[in-house]
């Protein structure tokens, strides 16, 4: 099924999916003429092509990622450091669960590829599972540990061809995206699917 996504912000930089590939970049109005019959997804904000975020193994293995139903002991915050590792060691199988939790804020934040070398199984299975590109990490890490880090690491342009992977922000440019941060993510797509929609 094609499936045309295009922000308000950026409508010159639509994106017409088919499958799991990018089918055309290019304006909206030209993509919607030439392919009519593909349901058109309206966005706020602008489209990108998503973002790089290089601290997988800090945030799906030396970070606990409460469940919600956990509020009460743990808070909703992720858990770091001594206590994220002895919550680990209570219970392994909390790992999988918490590095599935922590892909989900990700995705969340527009992510839609992790660098870095995971160790724990249960954390790499997360990030293959949600098709999360792997990437190489970056000589110099930006800032700290964070679910959208500074300064932020967009990916290369779309093209033709390639992965249908990008993430959608409710801000009016790419400038107010680094200001406001991957916190004002609205959607994110990887491999054609809608994997994150902000309520």
């Amino acid at each position: 099924m094609l499936t045309l996504h295009v922000a308000e912000a950026t409508p010159e930089t639509a994106v017409l999916v088919d499958g799991g590939l990018v089918a055309a970049v290019g304006p909206y109005e030209d993509l919607a003429a030439v392919r009519p019959e593909a349901r058109v997804r309206q966005w706020p904000g602008i489209l990108t092509p998503g973002l790089l975020n290089p601290y997988a193994p800090e945030i799906l293995e030396g970070m606990y990622h409460p469940d919600p139903r956990e509020a009460e002991a743990f808070g909703t915050e992720p858990i770091t450091g001594e206590r994220a590792q002895r919550i680990f060691r209570m219970d392994a199988s909390r790992r999988g669960a918490s590095a599935r939790r922590g892909v989900q804020r990700l995705l969340a934040h527009g992510t839609v590829a992790v660098a870095g070398e995971l160790h724990v199984q249960a954390a790499a299975d997360a990030v293959r599972r949600a098709g999360l590109a792997v990437g190489r990490r970056p000589e110099k890490l930006p800032g700290t540990p964070s679910f959208s880090p500074t300064p932020l690491i967009l990916l290369p342009a779309l093209q033709p061809g390639a992965p249908a992977r990008f993430a959608v922000f409710d801000v009016p440019d790419r400038a107010s995206l680094v200001r406001l941060g991957a916190s004002t993510c609205v959607a994110t797509v990887i491999a054609g699917r809608l994997v994150h929609r902000a309520r």
